[in-house]
């Protein structure tokens, strides 16, 4: 998506549709909002007065205003009428960035209603009353450090906005019609879009040069999470191994990564004997995939970002029910949100170093499979009985953890996947479970996952549990029984990171399905590919 900042008035704009932001309750309208309903000869207020606006997140009002030369709306041609979409905000002290990004999000997908592909979006200002000037304390430092900028917060959660709301997965359709309802082609995915702050000429606001960082910043993030998107919605079939690991060359290539991609051959040499496990059920081969973005200096440990990549998980021979087994897809939702992050520390060129670990399979069956009671050898020398094979996101996790720790000896590591039932079962869909060794790492992953609207929420790794884990036969179990089935999961993990500050997050209940937030679409998310992004962005010095 193209976005322009712009810094006319919104009754001047030349955009088929300009949205707006208003709060609820009948307070004072926005600078925008009050030269809109002017436009509109106060047809606005009319509606508001009258009870059918409210300015809730999911109210919305439509006009046609005059044309951009002033002229009456029904003296305009079809292609130049303007629309005028007033969208509510909630509360004014509960606005924050989130709302900023929910509200863009919420007039593209309007626009898409109204077969629309470019739009002008005037970005509300957290901190900012009506009127358009500083409220007390907001933007203003804290505790000696100069706090961020409301104003460039909210530019860039709209850049944010607007571009995850415009993406679709559409390549796979040989006609682009919806699957069911009238005969009609799928509505064009908006491309364009301008933005301008929602400020009196009084108030000033950030320069120019601040503006286009923040909304390139936006687009970066939305750039790599809907690049983990599409790597989610493509079918098993597809999104093999091998083609991950041609993403990943891809990338490499793009942004001048390194990068290292490992083959059964070279798996063996490095004794990674649970990754192979794992994928000695399918015809397909698994890679090991490993992108080194280069931008710190020399001698700084890397941040280190692991996903697991299982392109599609049967359950091997602990089969899963057949119902539902087509969203195993997503099971290499960890994977493809480390290379969408990877993707974005690209474009900005992070002055860090980082690097993104895919240990990459299917979960099959076939003569060679994994079988329950089993006992494979890890990277890491450990034994592990197998008692579940569908609890097969652990092992190849396990070998690339080890891998991770030994080659790079990681400032700090986070690993993500979709590893557990119990996790959806203990925070809905709502949240993703965290885990973790270092209790600074654990909050400011917390705090990132606020910030990106991405939130996770900590849960216990008391050793108590490490019991559960324990085998007759082996170092240890892969799975430890029902009772905190994403605690015990977590344990296992620990197993392989050494003394390296480290944290998991469990995606399983928040990584694809219904859409929750307006900018999603039904299937993959790209969760946690803006968590991860904001977590090591917090970095940068």
């Amino acid at each position: 998506m193209k976005i322009r900042i712009l810094e006319q008035n919104p009754d001047a704009v030349d955009s088929p549709l300009v949205a707006v932001a208003v709060h609820a309750g009948d307070g004072q309208l926005s600078p925008a909002a009050r030269a809109l309903d002017q436009a509109l000869n106060g047809a606005f207020s009319r509606a508001r007065a009258a009870g059918d606006f409210d300015g809730r997140p999911e109210s919305s009002l439509l006009f046609y205003g005059p044309g951009a030369a002033g002229e009456a709306a029904d003296a305009v041609s079809p292609t130049e009428l303007r629309r005028f979409l007033f969208v509510g905000l909630g509360d004014a002290e509960k606005t924050d960035p989130g709302a900023v990004r929910a509200f863009a999000a919420r007039a593209v997908r309007r626009a898409e209603e109204l077969r629309i592909t470019s739009l002008h979006l005037v970005v509300p200002v957290p901190g900012r009353a009506a009127a358009g000037a500083l409220e007390v304390g907001a933007g203003a430092p804290s505790g000696g450090d100069q706090a961020p900028d409301p104003a460039l917060e909210a530019l860039r959660a709209a850049a944010e906005g607007l571009a995850l709301a415009a993406w679709d997965f559409r390549e796979l359709r040989s006609m682009q019609k919806p699957a069911s309802g009238p005969d009609r082609p799928l509505p064009p995915l908006v491309d364009e879009a301008s933005v301008a702050l929602d400020l009196s000429p009084e108030a000033g606001g950030p320069d120019d040069a601040d503006r286009a960082v923040a909304v390139r910043t936006g687009l970066a993030f939305a750039e790599g999470e809907n690049f983990a998107r599409t790597l989610q919605q493509r079918p098993g079939n597809v999104a093999t191994p091998e083609h991950l690991a041609a993403a990943a060359l891809q990338l490499a290539a793009d942004h001048g990564f390194a990068s290292t991609i490992l083959g059964p051959r070279e798996m063996e040499t490095e004794k990674m004997g649970a990754l192979l496990s794992v994928a000695a059920g399918s015809e397909h081969e698994p890679r090991f995939i490993v992108l080194e973005h280069r931008g710190g200096k020399g001698g700084d440990a890397p941040l280190v970002l692991v996903g697991k990549g299982l392109t599609f998980d049967t359950g091997g021979v602990s089969i899963k029910p057949a119902a539902g087994m087509e969203d195993m897809k997503f099971d290499m939702s960890g994977g493809a949100a480390v290379l969408g992050a990877m993707k974005a520390i690209g474009i900005l060129n992070l002055p860090l170093n980082v690097v993104g670990v895919v240990p990459s399979s299917e979960n099959t069956i076939n003569g060679r499979a994994t079988k329950p009671g089993d006992v494979i050898h890890t990277r890491a020398g450990k034994t592990v009985e197998v008692i579940n094979t569908d609890a097969e996101g652990r092992l190849i996790l396990a070998d690339a953890l080890d891998y991770a720790v030994e080659r790079f000896s990681p400032r700090a590591m986070v690993d993500c996947a979709t590893l557990t039932g119990a996790c959806v079962i203990a925070l809905g869909h709502q949240a993703s479970a965290l885990f973790g060794t270092d209790e600074e790492l654990v909050t400011a992953l917390r705090e990132a996952g606020d910030r990106s609207g991405e939130r996770c929420w900590p849960l216990p790794l008391w050793d108590v549990y490490r019991k559960q884990l324990d085998s007759p036969v082996a170092d240890l179990k892969n799975v430890g029984g029902r009772p905190a089935g994403s605690i015990t999961a977590a344990m296992f993990l620990k197993e392989f990171v050494g003394n390296t500050p480290w944290a998991h997050l469990d995606i399983a209940g928040t990584a694809y399905g219904e859409p929750i937030a307006p900018w999603q679409r039904k299937g993959g998310f790209g969760v946690p590919t803006r968590l991860l992004l904001e977590w090591v962005q917090g970095h940068v010095t």
